[in-house]
This record gives structure tokens, sequence and C-alpha cells, in this order.
């Protein structure tokens, strides 16, 4: 006498063969089974980015800055300062952060809330990296108290972009 708990495995096994058979399409199904619709948007990439708002434009342009800025600093004699900072190093990382920072603009568009994080990315540079190349520049400190705040703004743009 076969139990309950045989017939159920029997069964199991024999289903599950079954749909494996019918996967590898030596059996047809026991109903037809419709694909969803897939939904092709034919956009060229640039169009679908004009969409979501002007950070391509905005990283394009800050990509130029950070070019024309980088060739500045690496042609140019910075100021000798009391303290003995290396303003070249700092000049360095104010550049490095704008060209980060850019392509990560570009990437803004693709997120779920491209304007608080694009918001937040701007902020940041302008704050941060401004700060830093206004004092690489001119030997001044005047300024050097909002780089963090121009930093926090980074960090919260990369937040942004996973929220």
């Amino acid at each position: 006498m076969v139990n309950l708990v045989d017939t159920l495995m029997l069964n199991t096994v024999a289903e599950g063969t079954m749909n494996i058979l019918r996967n590898i399409g030596l059996f047809k199904s026991k109903q037809p089974v419709n694909p969803p619709p897939a939904i092709i948007i034919k956009m060229p990439l640039w169009e679908l980015a004009q969409e979501a708002g002007p950070f391509v434009r905005l990283a394009g342009i800050s990509g130029a800055t950070a070019v024309v800025l980088g060739a500045m600093g690496a042609h140019r004699t910075f100021p000798e300062t009391e303290s003995k900072e290396d303003l070249k190093k700092i000049f360095e990382t104010a550049n490095r952060f704008h060209f980060l920072h850019t392509l990560a603009l570009m990437t803004v568009p693709l997120c779920r809330r491209p304007y608080i994080a694009g918001t937040f990315f701007i902020a940041g540079m302008g704050l941060f990296c401004g700060t830093c190349y206004y004092h690489a520049f001119t030997g001044e400190r005047a300024l050097r108290r909002l780089t963090p705040v121009g930093g926090s703004f980074l960090i919260l743009g990369w937040i942004a972009m996973v929220l």
C-alpha cells in the first residue's frame, strides 16, 4: 500500500521532470504561455539624457572647466606661503575631484531623483573644488572653512544616487 507521503513525493518528482522536459522543448506546455509584451524605446541616449534635465550639459561644461583649470595649474607658479603648504598638491586634489565628480554628474540622469543628486554634486564641486582652487591660486585661506561643506555635499550627492 502506498502512503500519502510517497504519493506526494512521486507527484512532485514527476511534475518537476515534466516541467524540465517542457522547458527544453520535448513536451508541449499544458497551457500556452504568452510572454509579456516587451517595451522597446528606440531613442538615442542623448535624447533620453536631455529628458532627465540639464545635467549632461552641465557635466560637459564642468569637464571643459576642469581641463582648462588643470592646464592652468600645470603651467602656473603657485604663491609662496609662510605655512609651508604645498599649494600644488591642494590644486591637484581639487582638479582630480572636479574631474571625478564631473563624470558622476554625467550619470545623474540615470538615477531615480536626478535633480537632488545633481544639485548636491554641483554645489559640492563648487564649494569643495572652488575653495581649493581659490586657495591654491591665491594662497589665501579665507574660504577654506567652506571646503568640508562642499565635501559633505559630494557625499550626499553619491547617497542621493542610491536612493
